[in-house]
């Protein structure tokens, strides 16, 4: 919550003028302004004070358990994603020699397509020239290679011995040919007839030219084509176009993600942000609580002074309200009744002490002890939540030093392998098995070295500073406790100070009121010893006083205890005087019994002892 700082003047001055107002018109506003201060040393301040306590635990060793955790979780994602880059780096390292070859072949896969591209084009002219039509008859080559079904081979012998006939049989007709065009040129040479055609008549001898027939015997017999052509042709045909239509290379790589852990589909990303986003949470409420707490600080003011002027009006309203105080005043008239010859009260017996503190005693009285301890027994909690605060950081951090100087881990990975192929010569398949099986040609050496140094958690201890500002707070609490004693009579001095009368009514009432409670008191106590000796017609003495009555010569070590308020026996103790009495009071029990021993005296005197009990009077 932020306020301007105008608003802050405008309330500073709000405050001013009501305080003037207040300081200048009531006497009550004065008291309860005053009474601000043993208040901010009393309850209420210790409850401020229990603030500043758990805002320093807050500040102090919860903060560094929260930082010591949140290095934990630090350290925890740090090692999964460093064993997960190991893992990673591994596996590269392992599967880089098997994919340089893949790629390697993937690259080298052109240069292969290209080179089966020549063969074929080297094959296509011999292709051609076997597929070729020319120099026969198809007709007849289809029709005897239907009927009987013959091979490459078989074709190939055909369509040689055809083209050998049909070569036979153009060089004949070419050979009469070109008889024919020297005669026509001999007797269009020689233009005298029948002379043209004496010298003219070898030209006739076109019939010499059907000699070239005997060749068909060597066609039919002696054809030069190779026993296994047909199947080598087969062969190779059936190669070539494998490498034609089949050869292709591409590189698919497929990623599987895998869960980090087993039966549980999450990463380990979202499981290190979960972490942190339930430990932020948690640190989120803890900072919202706090600030809670700091508001409500700020109101403690409004608390405080609410209560003094509470105090106040009870103080004036309530006669017994805080009204256990043996002031100056409470002495001054036991002192003027004591003058006078009347009842007192001072000194107080046993039985009064633990309800009434005497203020000019600077040590601590039954009234107040109690108070003291029920306040001190109010702390020990924060003390237990401080020390268990204390215990655990100081735990966690010896725990996860040790972590940290013991847990050094260097991870080491090393790897080199070589692997070469050499395939020799400068043929074709030469050249094929240097592009694929070359790809195998790979070296490789790799050193990784790695730390979880980064990794390892860095714990933050506290300092002496840090341990004392979380134990001052605490001591002040506890001094605050003790310092209320005094506070406590301040307090009251403050409201007598700023209302006279009223505490003079005040210690009159406490006065006439501890009078007439000292009255039946002593009237109980008779009753009581009445009751319990004359009526029983019986001593009941304790085993010490029957040991002492047995063995008189034990009484000097044996202690006795007064009858009314049981103090132990000392020089200044009254012994009955009767013999078969005994009975022990101490100086101012027998005071006020009036010198006399209930336990054995007369009827008589209890009577006359009885009148005289109205006569005490009352304190004016």
């Amino acid at each position: 919550m932020s306020i301007t700082e105008d608003h802050k003047i405008q309330l500073m001055y709000s405050m001013a003028g009501v305080g003037a107002l207040g300081w200048g018109t009531s006497p009550h506003f004065r008291c309860a302004s005053l009474l601000v201060v043993p208040k901010f040393l009393g309850k209420e301040g210790r409850l401020y004070v229990l603030t500043y306590v758990l805002a320093s635990i807050y500040d102090g060793p919860v903060a560094n358990v929260r930082h010591n955790l949140g290095e934990v979780v630090r350290s925890i994602s740090c090692t999964v994603e460093l064993q997960i880059e190991n893992a990673k780096r591994t596996w590269k390292v392992s599967t880089a020699p098997l994919r340089k070859v893949l790629t390697d072949i993937v690259r080298n896969g052109k240069t292969l397509r290209k080179e089966t591209q020549e063969v074929s084009r080297s094959f296509s002219a011999l292709n051609e020239q076997v597929a070729s039509k020319s120099g026969y008859n198809v007709r007849s080559v289809r029709e005897e290679g239907e009927k009987r079904k013959a091979s490459t081979q078989e074709l190939y012998e055909m369509k040689t011995r055809m083209r050998c006939s049909y070569i036979i049989d153009e060089s004949i007709k070419r050979c009469q040919a070109w008889f024919d065009a020297r005669h026509k040129a001999c007797m269009k040479k020689i233009a005298v007839p029948v002379i043209n055609h004496l010298l003219c008549i070898p030209m006739k001898f076109s019939f010499l030219c059907h000699l070239a027939k005997i060749m068909h015997a060597w066609c039919r017999d002696k054809i030069p084509v190779d026993g296994n052509f047909g199947q080598t042709y087969d062969r190779v045909n059936d190669s070539v176009d494998s490498l034609n239509q089949d050869f292709s290379t591409e590189l698919v790589i497929k990623e599987e993600h895998q869960s980090m852990l087993v039966g549980a589909n999450v990463s380990h990303e979202h499981l290190v942000d979960e972490v942190n986003e339930q430990v932020a949470l948690q640190g989120g409420r803890i900072s919202t609580s706090m600030s809670v707490l700091r508001v409500l600080l700020s109101c403690t003011f409004i608390v405080v002074f609410a209560s003094a002027y509470s105090y106040t009006n009870s103080y004036n309203q309530d006669v017994r309200f805080d009204n256990i105080y043996i002031t100056r005043y409470f002495r001054q008239i036991d002192a003027r009744r004591r003058k006078q010859k009347k009842r007192t009260l001072l000194p107080l017996r046993r039985a009064e002490l633990p309800g009434y503190i005497d203020p000019y005693h600077l040590t601590f009285q039954p009234a107040e002890t109690k108070n003291v301890m029920s306040e001190l027994l109010g702390c020990l909690p924060s003390l237990i939540f401080l020390l268990l605060a204390f215990c655990l950081d100081y735990l966690l951090y010896n725990i996860f030093s040790a972590i940290r100087h013991h847990s050094f881990v260097e991870y080491s990975f090393r790897s080199s392998h070589h692997l070469e192929v050499n395939v020799g010569g400068e043929t074709m398949m030469a050249r094929l098995l240097r592009s694929t099986i070359g790809a195998l040609n790979t070296s490789s050496e790799m050193v990784m070295e790695t730390t979880n140094v980064q990794c390892l958690p860095e714990p933050r201890g506290m300092s002496r500073a840090q341990y004392q500002s979380c134990s001052i707070p605490l001591g002040a609490l506890f001094l605050l406790c003790i310092v209320q004693v005094y506070v406590y009579r301040i307090r009251r001095v403050i409201a007598a100070f700023y209302f006279p009368k009223r505490e003079k009514k005040r210690i009159l009432f406490l006065y006439n009121e501890m009078l007439r409670q000292r009255v039946a008191f002593i009237t109980v106590q008779r009753k009581r010893i009445i009751q319990k000796y004359r009526r029983h017609k019986r001593l009941e003495k304790p085993l010490l006083d029957r040991l002492g009555r047995w063995f008189p010569f034990l009484q000097r070590f044996l202690r006795r205890r007064c009858i009314l308020c049981g103090l132990p026996e000392t020089h200044n103790s009254v012994l009955c005087t009767t013999t078969s009495c005994g009975t022990v009071y101490c100086r101012l029990c027998w005071k006020d019994m009036a010198e006399v021993c209930f336990a054995c005296c007369e009827d008589d005197v209890l009577s006359s002892d009885s009148t005289s009990e109205g006569e005490m009077g009352y304190a004016e």
